[in-house]
Order: C-alpha cells, then sequence, then structure tokens
C-alpha cells in the first residue's frame, strides 16, 4: 500500500462514564491531491470543502455551546455519593454524563477541524488547546462513577438493570467496569489520573505542531531543475516520481534533516512513552501493551502473535519485494524504490469526478442505500479534498459526532492511490454513519480494533471493480501491483511499526534511556529484517533510520498493529462478498452498525472471522500470493 503514513484517533474509545476522554475517529492514513499546485486555500470551490456550518453555524455559535457545556459540566456533581441509592439515580447520572459527553465531543470536533485546515492558525489551535482543559475537568468531575460502580455487588448492578429500563443501554459498560475492577482505583486515585491528561496530550500535541508546522523542510533540487520543498505532502508525492536519482535525492534530503532533529524528536517519543507507562503503572498493568489493549478486552496474545506471524511470513513479502526488483528492472532494490510506479508506461490518474464514479460502482455490492449515503456524502461536503499551505497532512474520517455525518480530510493528488486512500475514507465514514444511525448514543462509538476493518473492505471491493473494468496488460499489472502495496504497508510496514513500538516501551519498561541516536539504531536493525536487506532482497539505506521520526501512529498508544489485523479481517470477510454470499453481506453491515455495544473480537466473530486464531493472517498471505501469481505470468507473457 502506497499510503503508508497515518494519522490516527487522538483518544480511546470514549464511553459515557468510563475514562472520559475526547474520542476523534480520526483513522487516518496520508494521500495525496491534484491540486498541489493551488496553494491558497480562498481559491479552492467551496465544493470542495468542508462544511462546518453543519456542526455549528458560525464560531459564534460554538462559543455559545462551549460557554453552556461549560456552565453545565458541575452538575455532575449532584450525583456523587448516591448511584447505589436506586436504579433510577444510577440512570440519572449515566444519562447526565452521556448527554454531555456528547455536546463535548461536538465542541471539540468543531475546534479540531478547523484547526486541521490551517495547523498555523493560532486561534483554532487555541480552541482545541481550551476544548483539551474542558474535557479533562469533565473527566476529573466524573471520576467518582467507576469507583462507585465497583463498590456494588454484580448482582445488584443486575437488579438495578432489570428494574430500570433506561439502564439497558449501559450493560455492556457496566459489565466492563466490572472487568477492570483490578484496574480501577479509588475516587481520589480516579481524579489524579484524570487530572493527568491535562499534561497527556503534551507529546503528541508538540509533535504534530513541530513536525507539520515548524520543522524547516528541506529544499531538492530535481533532474529537470525544478526545485521543491519536501513538505509532508511534497514528500509523499516526489519519493514516487519515475527518474530513480531523483527518488534518492528525496529520501536523502528528507530524512537528512529529520536525522538532524532526532534529539528533538526522540525526547518527544521518550516523553509519549514515559506517558504510557504512567498509565500503566496507576492502573496496576504489567505492561503498557496490556494497559492499551485491555480497553477494548484485546488479548495481548493477538498482539504478538500478529508480529511473531508476520515475521514468519517474511519469504511473502521477500517475494513482493523481488517482484518489484524484477518491474521496475534494477540490479539491486533499494528502500527509496518502494514507491516508484511499477508500470513506467501507465499512469493511473483519476480526477475527483471520477474518482466518486468508480467508487460508486465498487459499493454497489453493499446494496442501494449504501451507495444513497456515499453519494450524499459527495454532494453535501462531507470532504475536505484538495491541500493548502498549512492544512494538515495525510487523511482521515472524523465520525465522532452523534447527531450529524462525519467528516474526511484528504489532499487528493489525481492518482489511483487517491481514489484508494478516498474509498478508505469512505469506510470509516460508513462505519461511524450506520454505527450512529442504529446505536443509541452510548454504544455508538466502536473499538479501533474494528475501525480499518470497514476501509480495507472499501479498497478490496475498489480493486475488484477496477480490475474487471479493463484486460490491458499494463493497466492491470499497474492496478495489481498498487494493490500489492496495500498488503506491504498494511500487514508488514504497519506490523513493523507494532514491533518498534513494543521494542520501544519494553526497553523503557526495563529502565533504558530512548535517546535519538538508539531510536535510529533500532528502526533501522528492524528495518532491515523485514526487507530482507543482509540476503541482499532490499538495501535499506542508513538514511532509512531516521523514519521513524516521520510516524504520528507512535503517539498514539499501541494504535498500528490494528491495521494490520484489520487488513486480514477485511481479507477474510470480502473475499466471502465478492463471491455473491448476500448473508455475508448481510453479517457484514450488521458489524457496521453494531458500533460498541459488545467487545470487537466477539462482534468480529459474529460477523465470520476469529482473530484469535492464525486463519486470517493466512488467508491473507495465500491471498497476496495469488495476485503475485497473476502478475508474474503477465510479465512472463510479455518476454
Amino acid at each position: 500500500m502506497s499510503k503508508n503514513m497515518y494519522i490516527p484517533q487522538k483518544g480511546d474509545q470514549m464511553h459515557p462514564f468510563r475514562d472520559v476522554t475526547i474520542c476523534l475517529l480520526s483513522l487516518s492514513l496520508m494521500a495525496e491531491g491534484s491540486f498541489t499546485q493551488e496553494r491558497d486555500r480562498g481559491k479552492v470551490p467551496d465544493k470542495y470543502k468542508w462544511n462546518l456550518a453543519d456542526i455549528y453555524p458560525s464560531e459564534e455559535a460554538w462559543k455559545k455551546a462551549k460557554d453552556s457545556l461549560t456552565a453545565e459540566i458541575p452538575t455532575v456533581d449532584q450525583f456523587r455519593g448516591k448511584l447505589a441509592s436506586s436504579p433510577a439515580t444510577l440512570a440519572n447520572c449515566l444519562e447526565a454524563v452521556s448527554s454531555l459527553t456528547k455536546e463535548l465531543t461536538r465542541v471539540y470536533v468543531y475546534a479540531s477541524l478547523a484547526s486541521d485546515l490551517d495547523t498555523r492558525d493560532a486561534k483554532h489551535l487555541a480552541m482545541v488547546q481550551e476544548m483539551g482543559q474542558i474535557a479533562s475537568e469533565f473527566s476529573a468531575r466524573a471520576a467518582y462513577i467507576q469507583p462507585e460502580v465497583l463498590k456494588m455487588e454484580k448482582t445488584e448492578i443486575d437488579r438495578f438493570v432489570r428494574e430500570e429500563p433506561r439502564l439497558k443501554v449501559y450493560r455492556h459498560d457496566l459489565d466492563d467496569i466490572l472487568r477492570r475492577k483490578a484496574h480501577t482505583g479509588t475516587e481520589n486515585e480516579e481524579k489524579i489520573i484524570a487530572d493527568a491528561s491535562l499534561m497527556a496530550d503534551g507529546p503528541d500535541n508538540i509533535y504534530s505542531i513541530f513536525s507539520n508546522a515548524d520543522f524547516p523542510f528541506p529544499e531538492v533540487t530535481l533532474s529537470d531543475g525544478k526545485t521543491v520543498k519536501l513538505d509532508k505532502s511534497a514528500f509523499n508525492l516526489y519519493r514516487a516520481v519515475p527518474n530513480r536519482e531523483d527518488r534518492q535525492k528525496v529520501f536523502e534530503a528528507y530524512f537528512a534533516k529529520t536525522n538532524e532533529y532526532r534529539r528533538t524528536f526522540g525526547t518527544q517519543l521518550y516523553a509519549q512513552v514515559k506517558k504510557d507507562m504512567f498509565y500503566m503503572k496507576a492502573r496496576n498493568y504489567p505492561s503498557s501493551l496490556a494497559s492499551a489493549l485491555d480497553n477494548a478486552n484485546i488479548p495481548v496474545e493477538v498482539y504478538k502473535s500478529l508480529v511473531d506471524g508476520v515475521n514468519a511470513n517474511l519469504a511473502t513479502f521477500h517475494r513482493y519485494l523481488n517482484l518489484r526488483k524484477r518491474m521496475l528492472d534494477v540490479d539491486q532494490l533499494h528502500y527509496f524504490d518502494l514507491y516508484a510506479p511499477v508500470v513506467k508506461s501507465v499512469d493511473l490518474a483519476y480526477s475527483y469526478e471520477e474518482a466518486q464514479g468508480h467508487i460508486l460502482a465498487s459499493l454497489s455490492l453493499l446494496g442501494p442505500d449504501y451507495v444513497a449515503t456515499a453519494k450524499k456524502g459527495f454532494a453535501e461536503r462531507w470532504v475536505d479534498v484538495y491541500p493548502n499551505t498549512g492544512k494538515r497532512a495525510g487523511a482521515y474520517s472524523q465520525g465522532s459526532v452523534y447527531d450529524i455525518h462525519p467528516y474526511m480530510l484528504m489532499n487528493y493528488n489525481g492518482k489511483y492511490d487517491d481514489m484508494s486512500t478516498l474509498t478508505h475514507e469512505f469506510g470509516h465514514t460508513m462505519h461511524s454513519y450506520l454505527s450512529n444511525k442504529n446505536q443509541p448514543y452510548p454504544t455508538s462509538q466502536y473499538s479501533i480494533f474494528v475501525a480499518e476493518v470497514a476501509s480495507t473492505f472499501n479498497e478490496a471491493l475498489l480493486i475488484d471493480h477496477m480490475l474487471k473494468s479493463t484486460q490491458d496488460d499494463g493497466v492491470r499489472l499497474s492496478m495489481l501491483g498498487s494493490y500489492l502495496d496495500n498488503f506491504k504497508g498494511t500487514v508488514f510496514r504497519q506490523t513493523q511499526f507494532a514491533e518498534f513500538e513494543l521494542r520501544i516501551h519494553e526497553m523503557a519498561e526495563k529502565g533504558q534511556s530512548l535517546t535519538g541516536d538508539q531510536l535510529d539504531k533500532l528502526y533501522l536493525d528492524i528495518t532491515r529484517r523485514y526487507y530482507g536487506h543482509d540476503k541482499g532482497v532490499c538495501v535499506v539505506d542508513d538514511n532509512v533510520k531516521a523514519e521513524w521520526a516521520n510516524v504520528p501512529h507512535f503517539y498514539y498508544n499501541f494504535y498500528v498493529f490494528q491495521y494490520a489485523t484489520s487488513f486480514t479481517a477485511s481479507a477474510a470477510l470480502s473475499e466471502k462478498v465478492l463471491s455473491g454470499d448476500t448473508a455475508a453481506r448481510d453479517r457484514y453491515l450488521a458489524l457496521l452498525k453494531s458500533g460498541g455495544s459488545d467487545y470487537p473480537i466477539n462482534l468480529l466473530k459474529t460477523a465470520g472471522v476469529d482473530m484469535t486464531a492464525s486463519q486470517p493472517l493466512e488467508l491473507t498471505m495465500k491471498k497476496m500470493n495469488r495476485i503475485m501469481d497473476e502478475m508474474e505470468k503477465i510479465l512472463d507473457k510479455k518476454k
């Protein structure tokens, strides 16, 4: 997958009364845009820009909503010490907190979306920071709820739910609080943990501002004499140019400049790891990994089995790399060759409007209602399409505002990968849309563990549609190559990231330091193993050691492995739907509608895939090898 940099969510799954933090479902990945030459946002037509008035008609209306929310937050105190007094009191408390959480999310998301359109804008950044403080205060005030619930016996909670119908919607969360009893502190301890959120987003926020707005991006002069400034969007664009010497220049310039700031980036990432360790210790977990996964009740073995399973299948990955080497006709494949077009004579370019047509056609297997909603999203400005100066890099879908539609951020650059990214984000959007429409607010927020299923499922439908529409060998090779890149970027690359993230936390938990130089060495060692550097498969040049500093995922607490697990799940599910299995399609749509009504492992089992078993990864590897078989047959015909 050529979309390799991701900007994920800013917080864990939000529950109406547990760990009350802001959940921004920014399920994101980097992309490019065809409007790259037009950096002035004022010249981009409105139809290609978000309509934030759907959330609030003006910033003045936002301020009024924020002030009203701030005034309401202290009302949470009225239930303190009374939750066990009656079923009605518990229900009243949970409903009040749920309502405030919903409004808090709405106010926060508006500020966040506005800020992402120009990360240099101090006014909108201040709005986001202000909302962070309000969210922290709310968390601290509501911190008594979990400890009070834990003082109740399960039999008493069962009786409350039987006697008070309003509590049924909170049944899953009440059971989850009981499950996590050993990791929940006293009321005062929970308040301290909640207050710590004032500092918790510091590493991520500093990284985001520095890497997007203040970093001194290098310039490079290409073979055609053109000098380009390599910001993140431009780096992603020019690392894929056909000219090999230009690609090498781009990588060397970008990573050399990044490595100059390895001490700063290293200090930022170490601060993030120490934050994770604080929550691990505060909640009495044996490791940061266990702490992160327990939020969604994911067994630690699922994470470690993924890392072990992918390492056991590196031969399949190396086959992919050797195929890329053959198609590029190079004596030795280098890391800077990984994004180059494998079929030089084919330029898969699609305008935004053409992409819409192909995406809508590919989604027809999911039924007319699904397609109608996607059409509505295109028509009603759910997407902010093109890059502009200061705009946040990458792509994401933000579906946390319950009462309105999701929003998608893109940086569209008119390539096949951009079209693939667009349908990817529509997968997230439809997941949020269907969940919000079919679940009450307390169970509407789905776990990140299932989030990437819908997105990569859409990508599978798109590539199937595109391949059926052409018999041209060159076009098919290019599309199949792009799809193989998805396997590379989502399964192997994200697992590589996951292994790096696990190792740096293990080092810190053993009392070892994490300097920029140490992170350089660890990242280079892992990357060279994955890419077969010592076996001569792909040369991972020394400058790649700085790449870890360019990955925002590492500030999101063991997020990245879920890209790989979701990809393997969606591969298993999409194969059945593509074969015409309507029952499988219905189970899949039921998954999208289920939100957070159960643990993600259980929801996926109901949909037809068991993520605690090795089968999803095995099926994914078989599919990857089938694609390579077809590509090699086409190449053999061309001899």
